[in-house]
C-alpha cells in the first residue's frame, strides 16, 4: 500500500482519471497535497503536493451548471486531468489551498475556434 503524503483529509471521493487509459479511483484532498488512487491497481496512484501546483484548470459549461472535467498544471510533471461525481466539491476544497489567481476556467470550444480564425486572418508583418 502506498503511503498518504497527507495528515488530515478534507476530502475523498470518486474520480476518473485520463492518463492514457482511463483509471477509475478515488481523489484525497488534504492538507499536504492532491492525490489520486487507483481503485485496481495500487501501484497506479498520483500524489501532487501544494507546492507543486501551478495552475488548477476548470472546464465549465453551461455558465457554470457543469464542470465535466478539471486538470492539474504542475511546475515540473506536466497536467493531469481529472473528473469526479461533485466537481464543484473538489474545485472548493483545492480552493483552500491553492491560491484562487492559479484557479482558471479553459477555453470553450467557440473561444477556440474564435482564436485559430483571427491567427488565419492576422496580418502578418
Amino acid at each position: 500500500m502506498v503511503q498518504s503524503i497527507n495528515t488530515k483529509v478534507d476530502l475523498v471521493i470518486d474520480a476518473t482519471a485520463f492518463t492514457g487509459l482511463t483509471d477509475y479511483g478515488k481523489i484525497m484532498i488534504g492538507d499536504k497535497g492532491f492525490e489520486f488512487y487507483n481503485a485496481r491497481d495500487p501501484r497506479k496512484f498520483i500524489q501532487i503536493p501544494w507546492e507543486e501546483v501551478n495552475l488548477v484548470i476548470a472546464s465549465v459549461m453551461f455558465k457554470g451548471r457543469w464542470i465535466p472535467r478539471y486538470a492539474i498544471e504542475t511546475k515540473q510533471t506536466g497536467t493531469y486531468t481529472f473528473s469526479s461525481k461533485n466537481p464543484k466539491k473538489v474545485l472548493r476544497a483545492i480552493k483552500e489551498y491553492v491560491d484562487p489567481d492559479h484557479m482558471v476556467h479553459s477555453l470553450s470550444f467557440f473561444e477556440v475556434v474564435k482564436l485559430g480564425v483571427n491567427s488565419l486572418f492576422k496580418k502578418k508583418s
